[in-house]
């Protein structure tokens, strides 16, 4: 990638667009996600989240060569991969109705795209308020307010939530405690990500919307909790990534 000229923002969506538009099996397309987001500050590292709107999948996932305008493919991921994000996200089925691909391209472009039929788009299960029509061939796409970040905006909890949030706290660091007790590092740093600071990133999560009446949205894995949260408090939050709980503990020395 060092030395390929790295395509522009207008370069990557015009040739999205004028590969939608000259093949007969896609109806429409949108942007949806990041670059969708007029809240999220721009960068190189951006993915282009598009979904094409098609008359049938499957010749899409049997011939990949309608892809070969985005460039010269280095990495690829795509629904159906063990591991992958099908796996994750609990998305390996009905791919007679949709199916997706994460690229990474020779220049460092990434694109993660989407096939989807109509009646798929219509009950609306790839896309939320980030959706950006950028090609209508047929007038299928619904017509919608412009691209907002709402859908994530952190939720005020009830008293249930709350208290049901730091018992998981407390609770899960007995096991991380057990953990550093038995110099258990895979152990204990496992437990310690998955629950309580999950906890604590819920419960952060919570105190950003009390400050912020609830009007906004800490980003995925609360990549903007620098953005709201008090200098103080953040870095009080970094501390555990710097830090080897064994190497500090009575066992650990």
């Amino acid at each position: 990638m060092g030395k390929e000229h790295m395509r522009t923002e207008k370069e990557m969506f015009q040739i999205i667009i004028n590969t939608a538009r000259s093949d007969d099996r896609v109806l429409a397309a949108y942007l949806k996600g990041s670059r969708a987001n007029p809240n999220v500050p721009r960068d190189i590292y951006q993915d282009f989240d598009i979904m094409y709107v098609v008359t049938e999948t499957e010749s899409f996932r049997a011939d990949l060569s309608w892809m070969d305008p985005f460039g010269k493919v280095i990495l690829k991921q795509e629904q159906d991969d063990v591991f992958g994000y099908g796996d994750r996200f609990g998305l390996r089925s009905h791919y007679d109705r949709t199916y997706s691909w994460l690229l990474i391209f020779e220049d460092g472009n990434r694109i993660d795209i989407g096939v989807e039929t109509v009646e798929a788009m219509r009950e609306g299960s790839n896309r939320n308020k980030l959706f950006l029509p950028i090609l209508d061939k047929t007038g299928c796409l619904p017509k919608l307010p412009p691209p907002t970040d709402e859908d994530f905006y952190v939720r005020k909890p009830g008293a249930e939530q709350f208290r049901g949030c730091c018992n998981e706290f407390f609770w899960s660091l007995c096991d991380v405690a057990k953990g550093i007790f038995r110099d258990e590092l895979p152990f204990a740093m496992a437990i310690y990500y998955a629950q309580p600071h999950h906890m604590l990133g819920v419960m952060l999560g919570w105190y950003i919307g009390s400050r912020t009446d609830y009007s906004v949205s800490c980003g995925k894995q609360n990549k903007y909790f620098k953005r709201y949260l008090p200098e103080t408090i953040y870095r009080l939050y970094q501390q555990p990534f710097r830090s080897d709980p064994l190497r500090r503990s009575p066992q650990g020395r």
